[in-house]
Parts: structure tokens; sequence; C-alpha cells
């Protein structure tokens, strides 16, 4: 088998969702219960400008790689750095690579088509946000409703529904971040998890659209600076440049 076999055989496990989800603390939970049965997984945490999560990830005794996106999508990063993700879990005989990227808008898309994709979502934000909730959600394997211990019985059922509207096919497991508790079903699901096919992996949805002079750093906002992939008020979408 080629070493490129190898790293495609690795299972990959994207954790997905908007900021201050509790996407790092129910991480931390559930690789607790993933160290003490004895697996080996590495983690890569891509975050935008800063992140302190790798100490908290290192604490626990695993192999742990930092990724700042900065002036790119975080999204686009990761996409484009996953081969060297793989190697680095490959080269710490990882038995599985575990990736947290970025939650910035709601049209995230990091899932692959072989990978385990976990989307984790605040349940106090509204029972409503799961249908304004793009890919992340709509794409994931597993979502992780988290908070759900400050909101009421009738809110969580309400909030498991819009979810399943949003996502019929998906798995929910209720974690609350603080105590670890549901944290111990979701590592089951990380277990059980096989790699998908060893050929060429494809993403579920399309990325979002990083293609105008805005993100090169134009800063002027007359529309006659502008060039790129562009949607307008309309909703209609073209392309301004040569």
């Amino acid at each position: 088998m080629s070493n490129q076999q190898n790293i495609n055989s690795l299972p990959l496990i994207i954790i997905a969702g908007t900021p201050g989800a509790g996407k790092t603390s129910i991480l931390v939970h559930t690789i607790r219960i993933l160290k003490s049965a004895n697996r080996r997984p590495a983690l890569v945490k891509i975050d935008c400008l800063a992140t302190d999560d790798d100490i908290r990830f290192a604490k626990l005794g695993l192999p742990v790689l930092v990724g700042l996106s900065r002036d790119m999508c975080p999204d686009h990063y990761s996409i484009y750095n996953l081969d060297e993700m793989k190697e680095f879990a490959q080269k710490n005989h990882a038995d599985s690579l575990i990736m947290e990227t970025a939650g910035l808008c709601h049209r995230c898309a990091p899932y692959t088509e072989n990978c385990l994709g976990v989307c984790v979502i605040d349940s106090t934000s509204g029972p409503n946000n799961p249908g304004k909730a793009g890919p992340f959600l709509s794409c994931a394997d597993i979502v992780v409703v988290t908070k759900g211990d400050m909101i009421s019985q009738a809110e969580r059922e309400i909030f498991r529904e819009r979810i399943l509207e949003a996502n019929p096919r998906c798995y929910i497991v209720d974690v609350n971040g603080l105590n670890g508790q549901g944290a111990a079903e979701l590592a089951q699901k990380f277990q059980s998890f096989k790699a998908g096919s060893s050929g060429e992996d494809k993403l579920r949805h399309n990325a979002p659209f990083a293609v105008c002079t805005l993100c090169i750093g134009e800063q002027r906002v007359d529309k006659k600076f502008h060039r790129g992939l562009l949607r307008n008020m309309n909703g209609c979408e073209q392309y301004v440049g040569e």
C-alpha cells in the first residue's frame, strides 16, 4: 500500500460550528474518553488570528497542530492543507485525525465525503437558528447540541425538530461542555467510525466563495472598484473582470 493510500485510509473527523458553541470544550471531554479506551487521535486546530486551545489539548497528551488562516477563509485554508494534516497524524502514529475548524458565518462547508462530519450548535441561539445554518449543519453526520441545560424541555424539543427539518438524516447528541455529560455517546460514535474510500476525496458541498477584490485587500467601497465573483442585493450572481 502506498503512502498516499495509507494517509487516505486514516479516519478523519471534522468538527464545525459557530463561535462560542462549545466545540473545544466538548472535544476535550470526548478525547479524554477516547484516551481511556487506548485510542490515539491526533488533533488539528484551525483558527483565524490566534488560539490557545492547543494548550488545552496538549495537556491531554496527544499530538496537536495549529493552523491560523489569517486573511484566508478558514474553510479554504483547512481544505487546502488537509494532506499536511493527515501527514502530521501519520507521523505521530495516530489512529485517527480530528480537525476542529474555526466557526465564522453560517455558510461554512468543511466536510469531505469520506469524513465523519460533526456540527456543534448552541441551543440558546434560538429555535430558528438551525434553519439559518448552512452546509455545516445540513451536511453533517452528527449534530451536537450544547447548553441544553440553559433552556426548557419544550424549547429543547422544538430545537431538535428544527435540526431535523434542516438535516433529517443526522444523529443528534446532547453534550454538556462543562461537565462532559453526553460525551461518552459522542466518543462511541468516533470510535465506531471507519475511514471511507481510500481513493480521491471530495467536498460534500462547495465551500464559501472567496473570489473578489475585497478578498485580496481592496478597501474602497464604490462598486466600480470591485471585480470577481459578486452577488447583488436581488440575489443575482455575476462575475466581473477579464
